[in-house]
């Protein structure tokens, strides 16, 4: 079993509005460093620091190819964070 990364982690790393477009990006193919950034207004190496952030957060995997870095959203750790949200869905609409 792969390490569990915390919580607090990847709902920070979820908390940025760049850092969702870019796993919208990511969502259903690999795609590289310089596709992605090509698509933001922000400096390269910014988008670099996001992709960091969700690759730590483990919402991204990472392949290098080549000289290429290709990354593609990790569906694993959003079905983990889905559970986490269906524990409050299920408290929220439990009998009182």
């Amino acid at each position: 079993m792969r390490d569990i990364p915390d919580l607090d982690m990847q709902f920070g790393a979820l908390s940025d509005p760049v850092r969702r477009d870019i796993l919208h990006v990511v969502w259903t193919r690999e795609v590289p460093a310089g596709e992605i950034a090509k698509r933001f207004d922000i400096s390269r190496p910014a988008v670099s620091r996001h992709l960091g952030v969700l690759r730590r957060a483990r919402l991204v995997k990472v392949r290098e190819n080549g000289t290429h870095r290709l990354y593609k959203a990790d569906h694993e750790a959003f079905f983990g964070l889905r559970m986490e949200f269906d524990k409050f869905w299920e408290t929220a609409h439990a009998p009182r």
